[in-house]
């Protein structure tokens, strides 16, 4: 259940960085941008490659200080680290001397709570996300869907009121992206908290959320849309794909974020000046 309270709310962000090129001249990564997530509330983040969706989520999880605008968690401002939320990373940041329990035990450990009592939630965790027999094992030791899956126990097992989700799935391979997909919707349904999911994939984005907003090419990145995505829960992720609503709903946000993908795309494949 979505309620009407926000979460998390990001007002007219901006974020400046020096520019190698020209020190005189700041790249904007982003510029005025504003979004908020409702309590409960999925929301996926879209846009072309390279437009500052994670610059976002960092200035979201209080790892950037924004050059200008307010954060707020629960309507209070955000100073330092968002301690209210969860960050899984589109890259592994699994510790690889660690076991899998351990991995997971981590952030609990170094919350205070007793080692028992530790790893007694993080091998409860495990086994919610399918690898219960697997905590002995090292990063090194499991497939990318298994990894995947530590570090998803490893987040929530800390309860965090927010997840900030970076491109989790991107590196894995259709059919275990799918089912990840359906185990993090499975596992968001039972205790329902509220999301940022930053994908660059479309189907993705419309298959696990209930809004997406869509963010315009860099530099200069802010949002020029956001659509309520009104499929029914719950979802299988690759049944939903093939229903009609599923088809409009792509078809509409593709045609509001297509002028942007392809800036996007002139902006990186820019020919080379001759001679070069």
């Amino acid at each position: 259940m979505v309620d009407g309270h926000y979460s998390l709310e990001l007002e007219r962000i901006t974020c400046r960085f020096a520019s190698r090129d020209d020190p005189g001249m700041p790249y904007v990564a982003v510029a005025e941008a504003s979004l908020a997530v409702r309590a409960g509330e999925f929301v996926a983040v879209v846009g072309p490659t390279g437009c500052g969706k994670s610059t976002l989520l960092n200035v979201a999880a209080g790892l950037l200080a924004p050059s200008s605008g307010a954060v707020r968690v629960h309507g209070e401002p955000l100073v330092g680290i968002n301690r209210k939320a969860g960050y899984m990373f589109q890259a592994d940041a699994l510790m690889p001397w660690r076991s899998a329990l351990a991995n997971v035990t981590a952030g609990l450990e170094f919350r205070g709570i007793e080692a028992g009592e530790a790893r007694a939630q993080g091998q409860a965790w495990l086994q919610r996300v399918g690898l219960g027999g697997f905590g002995a094992r090292y990063p090194h030791q499991l497939s990318g869907g298994m990894r995947k899956r530590v570090a998803l126990a490893q987040m929530l097992a800390l309860d965090p009121e927010i997840l900030l989700m970076d491109e989790p799935f991107s590196a894995l391979d259709v059919q275990t992206r799918q089912l990840m997909e359906n185990e993090l919707l499975a596992l968001w349904s039972a205790n329902r908290k509220s999301v940022i999911f930053i994908t660059h994939d479309l189907e993705e984005a419309i298959s696990l959320s209930d809004r997406v907003i869509v963010l315009s090419a860099g530099p200069g990145t802010h949002p020029i849309g956001e659509f309520v995505i009104d499929l029914p829960r719950p979802r299988d992720v690759a049944e939903i794909r093939l229903t009609p609503r599923f088809v409009a709903l792509h078809t509409r946000i593709w045609h509001a974020m297509k002028d942007e993908v392809m800036k996007a795309y002139a902006a990186q494949y820019a020919p080379l000046p001759e001679g070069a």
